[in-house]
């Protein structure tokens, strides 16, 4: 019986470190980062094939835009959360 309770306790801590890796992902700048210059890359090679003017220069658009929402979402996510919590 004890060696089963100290089995669940050791695998909800596991489980718990991997949900935190996880938050702290979710929420890092070298995610936002990376998924920046991913989106820009991805943008500027779709706006290249179709033959855009300044596909370079446009493709900064959708990635501010993507950053800019990743910023202010952590932002709604507080005040959604304190709303939440009244309830």
């Amino acid at each position: 019986m004890r060696n089963d309770l100290q089995t669940e306790i050791n695998e909800i801590k596991s489980r718990n470190k991997r949900v935190e890796g996880d938050k702290a992902w979710e929420t890092s700048w070298v995610r936002i980062i990376l998924v920046a210059i991913l989106t820009y890359l991805v943008v500027c090679l779709f706006l290249y094939i179709i033959k855009a003017e300044q596909p370079f220069v446009t493709a900064i658009i959708p990635t501010i835009g993507f950053v800019l929402s990743t910023a202010s979402l952590s932002f709604a996510k507080k005040i959604w959360l304190k709303y939440r919590s009244k309830n």
